[in-house]
């Protein structure tokens, strides 16, 4: 199975040209177009209890599409929001991804649910991550570009930016500064990241987007 990530960074999407055989597990509605010759079949999302599980504290779907095909066939897959798309390959690790994040994975890539804890609830992130571990390639997607750190010590993320880390890192949510600046310069809470890990970022963020529809709205 051959993949190429097309149209980097703002309209990002995945070109999968599958040969027989060939299997990829996909978020519900992930499907833009792809050839009469590969047959989709949906299934919960990791079992009917799991899968509300991760629609109500993960912000996936419940459901999941496995796409097939017997001989040859191309598929395109993207994401509902405009941005950037990365590749990256399990072997035999666990990375965490934001609520949202997830696009398509290989079979041999397990789904599953994180605990966050309540302070990633205070700082709207969810009490629950994405949990992928197993052996594959996954694909996730964020809004803006993508871009990665590696992390030895402590780094501040702006809530909202965080997409995808490593379980090594640790995650704290706190204020920006005093409490003055924290909310009158606008940054608000942040994300106080530690090392050693990777962790990957999104340079535009949802919040930030409706902050400014909604001052322009009358």
């Amino acid at each position: 199975m051959h993949t190429e990530i097309r149209d980097k960074p703002s309209f990002a999407n995945i070109l999968v040209r599958m040969e027989a055989g060939d299997q990829i597990v996909a978020e519900a509605d992930a499907m833009a177009s792809m050839s009469s010759t590969i047959e989709m079949s949906t299934k919960w999302n990791g079992g009917f209890i799991k899968a509300i599980l991760r629609r109500v504290f993960g912000g996936e779907s419940m459901f999941v599409n496995t796409f097939t095909t017997a001989t040859a066939g191309e598929l395109v897959l993207t994401q509902a929001f405009p941005g950037d798309i990365q590749c990256i390959e399990l072997s035999g690790n666990t990375m965490f991804l934001q609520p949202g994040a997830f696009i398509a994975c290989e079979p041999g890539v397990t789904l599953g649910l994180g605990w966050a804890g309540w302070k990633m609830l205070i700082a709207r992130e969810g009490l629950f991550r994405l949990k992928v571990s197993g052996s594959g390639r996954i694909w996730f997607g964020a809004y803006g570009g993508i871009f990665q750190r590696e992390i030895d010590g402590e780094y501040v993320v702006d809530s909202g930016h965080l997409v995808a880390y490593e379980p090594s890192i640790g995650v704290k949510i706190g204020m920006a500064g005093g409490i003055f600046s924290s909310f009158f310069s606008g940054e608000g809470f942040v994300t106080r990241v530690t090392g050693p890990g990777r962790i990957y970022m999104q340079s535009r963020s949802f919040d930030g987007l409706a902050a400014w529809t909604n001052s322009h709205l009358y």
